[in-house]
């Protein structure tokens, strides 16, 4: 399309701004018309959507569907927790959690594979639509069986749907994320430091407006005695440190081996499989290991990316000591990811399953948005490609160091969480 380097950031940015934005407002949808029902719209939306990007005439046209794709993922994905805390309490809660993160993991894996293989294969000429057209076939299958799979969980048509909650806190995140992701590309503009002070101000008043609809008798957006179930607040703190240096690692890996060492897009996303792999295996087998399991694996997981930071500081392949160590940092991640999330939401009630879920799935989105934004700023900080192997290898050591020091206080969160609340 001879996309300029602006247009190209807004096809990736487009989706990311109206996922995160949205999250919480998807949860109170599926709150008040039902979880299964705003689940099935938002599939339904997101593979419409994916069908218009894979045919999109023009990059313009390929923003604007990106931007309904984001908004489809947030109707669809935060039903999945709500269900899980609808459908199930205590240990078995906690399973499903743990299964939810290692379908995340799986599907990161197989996403990471696949996309390369689609892009590199260059089916029928057709470049990169693939990777937006196979979601078709595999959306519509989906709506197919959830219609026979999904529970039916109707929502609760009288309660609040807080509009002005709604409003604040979507431009405060819209003023959050929109110069994290467009930041770096254009040269951290001043607009862009704007909205980041404009977005604490917003906060601000959107703490102020829930305040009021509470004492109004309302149903605020975020009713308060969800932040102070117990464990919530400072497992979530971890799960974001923890998400922004797995999202920030991914970025800056697979810029160092397409970038620095040349590799392909395939042999890229196969190199990240460990990872990933290690990550999901974690979330279905943390529960047979010890209690202290997210502290113990975030003590694993901070010198580990350190490691991998010095294995491939030379600039030479990922070889053998590399790759073994990326399987363990992923499992040692896993292992403190699944349970800090079990602990994060096993004792809220299911009265209010969905404005948890939205905290969450929005504190795992923005996670990831503010770690590819800050440390994909700390790694380009390092080098400017074209750049010789060791040059983008030492950036990356500089990137885990980072990431090391980050994944020391989400340690720390762990050990609070696991003070104040307990899920097991």
């Amino acid at each position: 399309m001879h996309a300029s380097g602006a247009a190209l950031q807004l096809v990736i940015a487009g989706y990311t701004i109206a996922y995160a934005v949205l999250l919480i407002t998807g949860s109170r949808l599926g709150a008040r018309y039902g979880y299964s029902r705003m689940f099935r719209l938002g599939l339904a939306a997101f593979t419409a959507a994916s069908l218009a990007c894979g045919l999109a005439p023009a990059t313009g046209w390929l923003i604007g569907f990106r931007v309904a794709q984001g908004i489809g993922a947030a109707v669809m994905v935060p039903q999945v927790i709500s269900v899980i805390q609808r459908l199930f309490t205590g240990a078995a809660r906690v399973r499903a959690l743990g299964l939810y993160a290692a379908v995340l993991a799986g599907g990161l894996a197989i996403g990471q594979v696949v996309g390369g293989l689609l892009v590199s294969a260059d089916l029928f000429g057709t470049g990169w639509r693939p990777v937006f057209l196979v979601n078709v076939p595999l959306g519509l299958l989906l709506l197919a069986a959830s219609r026979r799979l999904l529970p039916d969980l109707p929502g609760d048509a009288g309660r609040g749907f807080d509009l002005p909650g709604l409003v604040t806190l979507a431009a405060a995140l819209g003023l959050l994320v929109v110069p994290l992701v467009l930041g770096h590309e254009l040269g951290w503009p001043v607009w862009g430091w704007a909205m980041l002070a404009g977005s604490v101000l917003m906060l601000a008043l959107f703490a102020a407006v829930e305040r009021r609809v509470a004492v109004r008798g309302g149903q605020p957006l975020i009713a308060e005695r969800v932040l102070h179930a117990p464990g919530l607040l400072p497992s979530a703190g971890a799960i974001f440190l923890i998400m922004a240096g797995f999202a920030g690692f991914m970025f800056a890996f697979a810029l160092h081996q397409q970038a620095g060492l040349g590799s392909s897009a395939l042999r890229a996303g196969l190199l990240s499989v460990p990872v990933s792999v290690g990550f999901g295996a974690a979330s279905l087998l943390w529960q047979r290991l010890h209690r202290s399991l997210p502290v113990l694996g975030l003590a694993v997981v901070a010198p580990g990316y350190v490691l991998i930071g010095l294995l491939l500081s030379g600039g030479g392949p990922v070889g053998p000591a590399a790759q073994v160590a990326l399987a363990v940092t992923g499992l040692a991640a896993g292992c403190a990811y699944s349970p800090l999330f079990a602990r994060a939401l096993g004792r809220v009630a299911p009265v209010d399953a969905a404005d948890a879920s939205g905290v969450m799935v929005t504190v795992l989105q923005l996670g990831q948005v503010i770690g590819v934004t800050l440390l994909g700023t700390v790694f380009l900080g390092a080098v400017s490609y074209p750049a010789p192997a060791d040059v983008s290898g030492h950036a990356l050591l500089v990137t885990t160091t980072v990431i090391g020091g980050g994944l020391v206080v989400a340690a720390g969160l762990a050990g609070l969480a696991g003070r104040t609340g307990r899920a097991e």
